[in-house]
């Protein structure tokens, strides 16, 4: 009976032993820890090592490819707060309609808006707009807006089409060419606006035009008025 007792605990003394071993090897060959590199995109969690987020094209840029219908169907997370129609009522917020070319913070019957906006003066144009759907707080701090933002540039392009087209209608500014930089000096985006509210942009087949001689006229070889007899 001893022996049979002994053997029993032999046996389960050499499994736990082996369990064991196996634990302590398996946990050599298998670390826990975060991947170098994931097999699936994880939202919200950056890959390490990286260089940050991708630049944003140009507000002109996305408003050259916008898609007005996606940005009423993006507006519903506005409607609780806003209303868009001609001479709707201010909610929460304000009413919305032609906001795009207004002066910042000021009319719309009178809605109190928060100092921090009154204070950034100018009007309302796409790069300033796209700032502000963008993060509201970071726009103008201290704003009643408590709005996160969007934080996709598409769809805020989409947004601000939608908008553009509710009363306002500015002339969509020109997508910069590709690798080009704006001139010095001069706004990327924003629409000048005239005392009225109207926008004003320059046109760039004048600029053109200017530049290409008229149809017709001589042109001077350098070379040859050289050699011309004085």
């Amino acid at each position: 009976m001893d022996n049979r007792s002994n053997t029993i605990a032999g046996w389960v003394l050499a499994g736990c032993v082996c369990a064991l071993g196996l634990s302590i090897a398996s946990g050599m060959a298998f670390h826990g820890g975060r991947p170098e590199k994931m097999g699936y995109p994880i939202e919200g969690v950056e890959e390490g090592g990286g260089g940050g987020a991708a630049a944003e094209a140009p507000i002109a840029t996305r408003l050259a490819t916008a898609d007005v219908a996606k940005g009423q169907a993006s507006f519903a997370k506005c409607a609780a707060c806003h209303t868009i129609t001609q001479g709707g009522a201010n909610g929460v917020g304000p009413n919305l309609y032609a906001t795009l070319g207004e002066a910042i913070a000021q009319g719309k019957g009178g809605f109190a808006f928060s100092e921090a906006l009154k204070a950034k003066g100018g009007t309302w144009g796409f790069d300033n707009m796209d700032a502000w759907l963008k993060s509201p707080r970071k726009f103008a701090d201290g704003t009643k807006m408590t709005f996160a933002g969007l934080g996709n540039a598409e769809e805020r392009a989409n947004v601000i089409a939608y908008l553009n087209a509710q009363g306002s209608n500015l002339p969509l500014p020109a997508a910069p060419a590709a690798g080009a930089a704006p001139a010095a000096g001069a706004p990327a985006g924003d629409a000048a606006t005239n005392k009225d509210g109207a926008a004003t942009l320059g046109n760039t087949a004048d600029v053109q035009n200017a530049a290409t001689p008229a149809s017709g006229a001589p042109s001077v070889d350098p070379a040859a008025a050289e050699r011309a007899p004085k």
